[in-house]
């Protein structure tokens, strides 16, 4: 089973933008790594998917635009990106990862479908 640990979280300003890392081992060529957020009194969101082999992504509307999921320089780490920040966007961020066919374009954001889930960082965007 993939190990993921994410860092990066932190307090920042609406309109700001703050970087994830999500580091994995042993590295998950054959998975997707996705990025999940959950606020308090809500479900688990998913926000971005990368697929490891094909590189293509994708995203929740709530984020397109805004948020980029990408191979970091880091060795065997996945980053998220997040641009011009909400208030809205304040959540537990997660990393998650699983075999790429258990996912597919209507599916991915489903947390069900992860096997490997990383503990969590904090983002809070104030007003």
């Amino acid at each position: 089973q993939v190990q993921l640990v994410e860092s990066g979280g932190g307090s920042v300003q609406a309109g700001g933008s703050l970087r994830l890392s999500c580091a994995a081992s042993p590295w998950p060529k054959d998975n997707v790594i996705t990025w999940f957020r959950q606020a308090p009194g809500k479900e688990r969101e998913g926000i971005a998917i990368l697929y490891i082999a094909s590189g293509i992504t994708d995203y929740a509307d709530s984020v397109r635009g805004r948020f980029i999921i990408s191979r970091d320089s880091a060795p065997n780490t996945v980053s998220l990106q997040m641009n011009n920040l909400k208030p809205e966007d304040t959540a537990l961020y997660y990393c998650a990862a699983t075999f790429w066919s258990r996912v597919g374009k209507g599916t991915w954001g489903s947390p069900a479908k992860y096997v490997s889930w990383g503990q969590g960082t904090q983002v809070t965007v104030s007003s």
